[in-house]
């Protein structure tokens, strides 16, 4: 494959969308300056001396780097033309090999075929309740969903159709969540070698918009909630003692309910708690002063792992929800959920200065970008922040104790 057939490719996809591509000018000259986007390797924005900007790509082919014109940035827009780009890109890559390219199709399973192979090779890294959502998700809405159909066939058209299909039979956030599984899953065909690196179809399709909830717990509400914590764990009723410590670690770690709940002994290590399943995985959970405090304090139950274990029904605590309801009423706290408290962390957290990619490593958050900017936090960076927080929460929880 050589620069015209990439010039061809992009002919092509451009009528696919509707451009002209005699209109698509290759400008002369080398006075120029290159933006380099970041959405797609090699792709940017090439601009001349004369006004004009142009959106380019650049391929490497038999050990040579080769630049091509996408169009006008006048006419196109940046996602129109990086659409282009990752079908350049596509191209380029397979078009030293056309026989690598036959392989790979013609080794591509089935859909159906690739969903089971998929599940047993990577349901078994996600939480028992996210196993349990997506296993559900999978039986209604993706089993049998491209019949005849081979993983690396799947395009734009036939997911855009799909999802318009599932729209009509699920919510709106059933439907995103279920289009983040298919868009996992492509994911892998492409790093287990079914499809062509960055031709997931996915990309393209938009999801639906969801409601945002964004309540936390304003100073004056936290302090509220602090008095009838501080008064229920004082209580003579021991559910009432376990639930406020829970609720309290809570708001001292961000965690979530599950996480939590799910706590064993053998989980904490000193000053951090190696969660074994959360919702993004494994991960570590530092623990300030007041956090490691309120663990010591907890009741152990002999031959018992479970960190909340109520023993009255001898079992572990799974959910307190009418306990929670009791502390909201005593507090004044309206419409606030169990899961608003991790808000509430995260908002003190920004509020006593902590910067964004910090308070995703705090929360567990994986899938944000700005998180990986600052991949190079060490665990003292962190535990410091927990610290920090958990003692600004604390102290608000307690100022002046006016529990009346």
């Amino acid at each position: 494959m050589n620069a015209r057939t990439l010039n061809e490719v992009v002919d092509d996809a451009l009528a696919e969308i509707g451009f002209d591509s005699a209109q698509r000018r290759r400008p002369k000259g080398h006075q120029r300056a290159t933006e380099w986007l970041g959405i797609e390797p090699g792709f940017g924005l090439r601009h001349y001396p004369n006004g004009r900007s142009v959106y380019i790509v650049q391929a490497r082919m038999g050990g040579r780097n080769r630049t091509v014109t996408i169009g006008s940035a006048a006419v196109l827009s940046v996602a129109q033309a990086a659409k282009v780009a990752r079908l350049v890109l596509a191209h380029a890559r397979v078009g030293d090999d056309p026989a690598s390219t036959k392989q790979r199709v013609k080794g591509a399973p089935l859909f159906q075929d690739f969903l089971d192979e998929f599940w047993e090779k990577w349901s078994g890294r996600w939480a028992a309740k996210t196993l349990s959502v997506n296993t559900y998700y999978r039986r209604l809405y993706l089993d049998g969903c491209f019949p005849g159909l081979g993983i690396d066939e799947i395009d734009e058209g036939h997911v855009t159709e799909w999802f318009a299909r599932l729209n009509d039979e699920a919510p709106p956030g059933a439907a995103n969540m279920v289009l983040g599984i298919l868009n996992l899953m492509l994911n892998k065909a492409e790093d287990w070698g079914y499809r062509l690196d960055h031709t997931n179809p996915c990309r393209a399709v938009r999801r639906n918009k969801r409601k945002k909830f964004e309540r936390y717990l304003s100073i004056k509400e936290l302090n509220r909630l602090g008095c009838v914590l501080a008064e229920w764990r004082q209580s003579e009723d021991v559910m009432q003692r376990l639930t406020a410590s829970a609720t309290t670690l809570l708001l001292l770690t961000g965690c979530r309910r599950g996480e939590i709940l799910g706590l064993h002994w053998g989980d904490i290590k000193g000053r951090r708690i190696k969660l074994r399943q959360a919702k993004t995985g494994p991960r570590t959970v530092w623990l300030g002063a007041e956090a490691q405090a309120l663990l010591q304090d907890l009741p152990r139950h002999r031959g018992i792992e479970w960190v909340f274990w109520n023993p009255g029904a001898q079992k572990p605590i799974r959910a307190f929800d009418a306990y929670w309801r009791s502390m909201q009423a005593q507090a004044g706290l309206s419409g606030v959920r169990l899961h608003d408290l991790r808000h509430t962390f995260a908002s003190h957290a920004a509020m006593n200065k902590e910067a964004l990619p910090m308070i995703g490593k705090l929360l567990g958050h994986r899938q944000i970008q700005s998180t990986s900017r600052y991949a190079h936090l060490d665990d003292g960076h962190i535990f410091k922040a927990a610290e920090a927080v958990g003692a600004a929460v604390e102290k608000i929880m307690s100022l002046n104790r006016l529990c009346s």
